[in-house]
C-alpha cells in the first residue's frame, strides 16, 4: 500500500512541476527564446509548443492516460533538450553560463531517466498502483 502512495506522489509531483513549466513557457516566452536553436524558424511558437507538451504531459499523467506513450515522448523531448541544445550552450559558453548549462543537462537527463521508469510501469491502459 505505502508503494502505491509514493509512487502516486512521485508522479502528481512531476506533474505538479511539468504545468509550472508549461505555464512559465506561455507566461514568459521571450526569456525562453535564447533556448531556441538559430535555426528554427518563430522561436517564440517553438516556446509555446514546449510548454503545451509539458502540461499535456502533467494531464496525461494526472488522468493515467496514454501514459507509456507520453512518457516516452517526454523523456525523448528533454533527452533532445539536453545533448542538443543544453550540451551546445555548455561547448560554447563559460563561467556561470557554462555551468548553468550544464545544471540543465543533468537536470533535463535526470527527468527524462523517471519519464522512462514510468514508461517502464506502464501498460496500454496506464500505471498499475
Amino acid at each position: 500500500m505505502k508503494k502505491q502512495i509514493v509512487s502516486h506522489v512521485a508522479i502528481y509531483i512531476l506533474s505538479a512541476v511539468m504545468i509550472f513549466f508549461g505555464i512559465y513557457h506561455f507566461k514568459n516566452p521571450k526569456a525562453m527564446m535564447e533556448y531556441v536553436p538559430a535555426d528554427l524558424p518563430n522561436p517564440i511558437l517553438w516556446v509555446k509548443i514546449v510548454g503545451a507538451a509539458f502540461i499535456l504531459a502533467a494531464v496525461s499523467f494526472v488522468l493515467n492516460k496514454y501514459v507509456r506513450l507520453t512518457a516516452y515522448l517526454l523523456a525523448v523531448m528533454l533527452l533532445i533538450f539536453a545533448f542538443v541544445v543544453h550540451l551546445e550552450i555548455y561547448m560554447n559558453a563559460s563561467g556561470e553560463t557554462r555551468r548553468d548549462a550544464l545544471i540543465d543537462i543533468l537536470q533535463d537527463t535526470a527527468i527524462a531517466a523517471f519519464a522512462l521508469h514510468i514508461a517502464g510501469s506502464a501498460d496500454s491502459h496506464g500505471i498499475k498502483f
